[in-house]
């Protein structure tokens, strides 16, 4: 996919613009957003994300097309798997409903930040080392493995970073607030406010969401323009989401088994497709393994899609169920 020089500047300084806009006018009017305004830009940033996807597959073909709707969905689904960390960490630090969509957004720029920077590593690792997906796949098939396990457990658990734990024990921190303000001074010293370690906490667990992702999504495309954009719309919304559904996560209990089944299935595409473009010395002696079949892109689209929906039936059959005794 040829991506002139012009359109990774337009794209980079768009994205760049619109979240520098966002934190300032929630900064300037913190409060917790109604769920006519919820709909309103979660519509509209899921509206952008498909004429961009029908975009892509209008100037550089189907194929491409297809491998930004399969990224942009694999990643929309582990961001909403990610809220329900979100609600816990929300909940743990007890933070007011109108300074949290302002330290979600924070957290959603940490996790674009951390992102690009894991694109742009994994990128080079690809161009110059083959060998890496066999890495990748192998990541996620452990990765889909843990989260099964995770999905069998009635409670999920959450260990603050330590980070955070080190900045409580050796930085003051302010008992108090102070709105949506990182530092306030008390009796002439600064103090770090409770808002900075939710930003600090969030930073931390984006970027163990970002191990995760980055290597699902270059099992379904391996252009970096695709991956990068995937992303930006995967985490625009994320934060009308949370307080739109934050109720309905709750009810999802299928979610895990649902995203550790497609890791799975990515992880081993991805191993197929290290087979398929074989250079390691030990395995078929360097050769390509002629025999690795390549999954279309098609199929991963459906497999994506048809198991999201599956997953939400189910999930949402159980709730029924379990709320409606007479149908056990």
């Amino acid at each position: 996919m040829d991506v002139a020089p012009w359109i990774w500047e337009v794209t980079i300084g768009a994205t760049i613009v619109f979240f520098i806009f966002d934190v300032w006018h929630m900064r300037r009017n913190p409060h917790e957003p109604s769920m006519k305004e919820c709909l309103v830009a979660l519509s509209f940033y899921v509206g952008a994300a498909i004429l961009f996807g029908l975009g892509v597959w209008y100037f550089a073909g189907a194929q491409y097309g297809g491998e930004f709707f399969a990224g942009w969905l694999t990643e929309y689904s582990l961001s909403i798997d990610n809220l329900f960390i979100f609600i816990i960490i929300m909940g743990k630090f007890a933070v007011p409903r109108e300074y949290q969509q302002n330290a979600l957004m924070i957290g959603i720029i940490l996790a674009l930040i951390m992102r690009g920077i894991f694109i742009a590593v994994g990128a080079a690792a690809i161009n110059q080392f083959s060998w890496v997906f066999y890495l990748f796949g192998a990541f996620l098939v452990l990765t889909a493995v843990n989260l099964a396990r995770e999905g069998m457990e009635e409670e999920q658990g959450y260990d603050e970073p330590r980070l955070v734990r080190w900045v409580r024990k050796h930085v003051p921190v302010s008992e108090e607030w102070n709105g949506v303000k990182f530092f306030v001074k008390q009796n002439g010293k600064r103090l770090l406010t409770p808002m900075a370690l939710v930003v600090i906490t969030l930073g931390m667990t984006d970027l163990l969401f970002a191990l995760d992702s980055i290597p699902a999504i270059y099992g379904l495309t391996q252009e970096p323009y695709l991956v990068l954009t995937a992303n930006v719309f995967a985490l625009m919304g994320l934060r009308q989401l949370y307080f739109l559904i934050g109720g309905l996560l709750q009810r999802l209990v299928y979610l895990s088994y649902g995203l550790a089944f497609l890791l799975l299935f990515i992880g081993v595409k991805l191993i197929l497709h290290a087979m398929h473009e074989n250079e390691v010395p030990f395995i078929n002696g360097g050769e390509p393994i002629e025999w690795a079949p390549e999954i279309p892109i098609w199929v991963s689209l459906l497999v994506i899609v048809g198991t999201l929906v599956v997953t939400t039936i189910a999930s949402l059959m159980s709730d029924r169920t379990k709320k409606d005794p007479a149908k056990q």
